[in-house]
This record gives structure tokens, C-alpha cells and sequence, in this order.
């Protein structure tokens, strides 16, 4: 079975950088895009970053533009989040997830598959 497993989140200060991985496992298809998501508590889940199989073309949410980076390395089957400039109301649980092309990367309902999920915790 596919399995997406994301990297040790962390309790950071905030302004600093934090970088997630998620490697992707198991029988999935080819091409497949990969997104990030958050969700903080009692706040919906908010698209974050999305890249295409390449990554030539990626996205981002309006709320973290010019701080985070998506990039990926396929050989490894690996995304990454590079997150900067961090801010407590990025505190959140952050999810990777992988879907079929598309142009609806920001589109959570999209994707096939989920990782569990790795809390962020920036503090003032």
C-alpha cells in the first residue's frame, strides 16, 4: 500500500527555518503531483504548497508566499518544505499528500493519498 511518512515537525521560535521532508512509499502511479497542507485547531485545512511531478511549477498559499519552498527529488520519492521566516500562525499540523496531475493542487479533496501528519509549533 502507498504510505506517505513526513518528518519530525518541532517546537520552534519564531523568524527561524524548519524543514520537512515526506517520502512516499509503495505501489502509487506515476506522474504524481505532491501538495502540503495545515490544519491549525479549530481552523479549517489550508493549502500550503504543491508541486508538479517535476517541479518546475509550484504553488503556494497566499499566507506563505516568499517564506516557504516545496521542492522534491524523485529518485528518492521525497517532497520537501522548506519554511522560513516562521511565524507563530504557522502553528499547525502539517500534512504531505500526493495526487494525480491536476490543476486543482490547492484542492485537498483531490488528492489520494495522506501522510499522518506532523505538528509545528512556532512560539513568540
Amino acid at each position: 500500500q502507498v504510505q506517505l511518512v513526513e518528518s519530525v515537525g518541532g517546537l520552534v521560535q519564531a523568524g527561524v527555518s524548519l524543514r520537512l521532508s515526506c517520502a512516499a512509499s509503495g505501489p502509487i502511479y506515476s506522474p504524481y503531483y505532491m501538495g502540503w497542507f495545515r490544519q491549525a485547531p479549530g481552523k479549517e485545512r489550508e493549502f500550503v504548497a504543491g508541486s508538479s511531478w517535476g517541479g518546475r511549477s509550484t504553488f503556494y498559499g497566499d499566507s506563505v508566499k516568499g517564506r516557504f519552498t516545496i521542492s522534491r527529488d524523485n529518485a528518492k520519492n521525497t517532497v520537501y518544505l522548506q519554511m522560513n521566516s516562521l511565524k507563530p500562525e504557522d502553528t499547525a499540523v502539517y500534512y504531505c499528500a500526493a495526487g494525480p496531475p491536476s490543476s486543482r493542487l490547492s484542492d485537498y479533496e483531490w488528492y489520494d493519498y495522506w501522510g499522518q501528519g506532523t505538528q509545528v509549533t512556532v512560539s513568540s
